[in-house]
């Protein structure tokens, strides 16, 4: 008999571990990604200038690049400057902004990007799609997946907290984003990817269910374990599907009705998929969502981010217009105004009780 198999879009290293930032030149060297340490290397101006002044003596035939921020045009602006450098490798280091940068930057000049995250904020670290803001508000543009995926524990403790929050909120709700997903199947016929949606599920559920804190480094292992493999599974699918349903139309509400009020993408997304996982009934697990969000001190009421009952209300109604043609909870109910408002008055009562 044959034996069938796929191809799966994958890092070829992916090392998460206390002093991984240390081994960054001898990594890439043995994995032949840049044995002759020819790097470019993309940096923010602020906590990127600090890890230069570290790495630079294990990095000699690295150049150094700081990026402006996370619009298309500073990708561009970097790409057109890396261009004539006859690089191995792009370097992304830093947070999602400076990554999706590099992440369009190398994908423009042809070369592998390794990712070298500073915070945990969200799943795009390791995702074949670059998030940058442009003329018309804010584009996703597709890219090859990272070959490598570094990411120094350590590191990760440094940044503010709130970012590690953020990561959290945005891991929990693959597990709404799955159901989305599942539900288009059984009535619209979307094809769905079970391998795909098996690894986001899970990744989702190890986060949910990990008894550690922000403070432990056996949380913190699990969190970017689950963000990475998040980002593989959007690979195998070709899109964001297994990692953006109700939750991110919830969010992306948010971002165009308040923009100068939104919160963190991790915090809304977390607060959609509780409210999510509520509207198609699943309150005992929307309920358990909802008490480890609250344990990582995320939101579960808009309130806690700044806004009314009436405000997310207003978000919730809007939210299928943010992705015309995907099918959520929120599509397949059609909620009218008082039957959101109804719905959130009762999860409120029943994450509060």
């Amino acid at each position: 008999m044959p034996v069938l198999t796929r191809l799966i879009p994958s890092p070829v290293v992916v090392d998460i571990r206390a002093g991984a930032l240390d081994d960054l030149a001898g990594v890439l060297a043995d994995q032949r990604i840049s044995a002759s340490g020819k790097l470019a290397v993309a940096i923010s101006g602020g906590s990127g200038a600090v890890l230069r002044e570290r790495l630079a003596p294990a990095l000699p035939g690295a150049d150094w690049y700081e990026v402006g921020g996370g619009t298309l045009d500073n990708a561009i602006k970097l790409a057109d400057a890396m261009k004539s450098g006859h690089y191995d490798a792009v370097v992304g280091l830093g947070g999602g902004k400076i990554i999706d940068c590099a992440k369009y930057a190398a994908a423009r000049i042809g070369l592998p990007l390794v990712a070298v995250p500073t915070n945990l904020a969200h799943d795009g670290l390791c995702s074949p799609v670059a998030t940058l803001d442009n003329d018309a508000g804010r584009g996703s543009y597709g890219v090859p997946t990272p070959i490598a995926v570094v990411i120094d524990l350590d590191v990760i403790r440094e940044a503010p907290v709130r970012f590690v929050r953020s990561g959290i909120g945005d891991a929990v709700s693959n597990i709404s984003c799955i159901a989305d997903w599942e539900l288009s199947n059984r009535e619209t016929g979307e094809s769905i990817d079970g391998l795909a949606a098996a690894m986001a599920r899970q990744a989702g559920e190890a986060v949910l269910r990990h008894p550690g804190t922000v403070e432990d480094d056996g949380f913190l292992q699990v969190l970017a374990e689950g963000l990475v493999l998040t980002g593989i599974s959007m690979s195998i699918s070709g899109d964001s599907r297994p990692a953006s349903g109700a939750c991110h139309e919830i969010n992306h509400a948010f971002d165009i009705l308040f923009p100068k009020r939104a919160a963190s993408h991790g915090e809304q997304v977390a607060l959609g998929a509780a409210f999510a996982m509520h509207l198609r009934g699943a309150v005992e697990e929307s309920a358990l969502m909802a008490s480890v969000l609250r344990r990582h001190r995320l939101p579960v009421t808009p309130e806690e981010i700044g806004f009314t009952a009436e405000e997310f209300v207003r978000a919730v109604e809007f939210a299928p217009q943010t992705r015309p043609g995907r099918y959520t909870i929120l599509e397949h109910l059609d909620l009218s105004t008082d039957q959101i408002r109804d719905a959130y008055a009762d999860y409120a009562k029943t994450i509060r009780s």
